[in-house]
């Protein structure tokens, strides 16, 4: 999902296109998908990311696994709900990611797919303890609580064929109606850019020496 203005960030950089570390944020995504078990992707663009949609059509051309829809920009959900329909799906569950997971590579999308093949139901929502997020420097909106802990719904899920019931600034809302969860600490999901202090963070995760920033804790 890559069609948001991204009017929090500030400036005029639509939100997928905002660098960290020199590189999108749309192509860090895309990178980490290419590493993982995913074999088909389709970009969902709107409107709202004129610039965007010109970047993914020229990595599409060197990349017949990789396809653009073009979403009619009313909203996450009405945007997910249109793309579902136009790729075919065909029930199937299908795995949805937001644009500003910098963080993100193939093992842990790879570790999203593992848990959702052992979730029950065919949806499964990712969150992250609000500590965890607090704890890494990165905002920590639409908390929701979950056996008594405050977490936060990440920017990668499974939905299934008929679940499109994601919140509008691209986080799951599956966990408020019954849908399996996934708590982790692993900040390769934590770390959302919403924010310029959170633009700090990534790159500074990024660039640390450590590789310890990644595990689940």
């Amino acid at each position: 999902m890559c069609g948001g203005r991204g009017t929090r960030l500030g400036g005029e950089t639509e939100k997928p296109l905002r660098e960290i570390t020199g590189r999108p944020m749309v192509d860090r995504v895309l990178d980490a998908l290419v590493e993982s078990r995913i074999e088909t992707t389709h970009t969902i663009v709107s409107p709202h990311a004129t610039r965007t949609r010109e970047r993914l059509a020229a990595r599409a051309n060197d990349s017949p696994s990789l396809s653009i829809v073009d979403a009619p920009g009313n909203g996450y959900v009405a945007d997910l709900q249109y793309a579902m329909g136009t790729v075919g799906a065909g029930g199937a569950p299908l795995l949805t990611v937001a644009a500003d997971l910098p963080l993100l590579d193939g093992a842990a999308v790879n570790a999203v797919l593992d848990a959702a093949r052992t979730a029950d139901g065919d949806s499964l929502t990712v969150c992250v303890p609000a500590a965890r997020k607090r704890e890494l420097g990165v905002s920590a909106d639409a908390t929701t609580e979950i056996d008594g802990r405050e977490v936060v719904p990440a920017g990668i899920n499974v939905v299934g064929g008929s679940d499109t019931s994601e919140r509008d600034d691209g986080e799951d809302s599956t966990a408020d109606h019954g849908g399996a969860v996934h708590l982790t600490d692993d900040a390769r999901l934590a770390v959302n850019v919403n924010y310029p202090s959170d633009v700090r963070t990534a790159e500074r995760l990024l660039n640390s020496d450590s590789t310890g920033y990644h595990t689940d804790q």
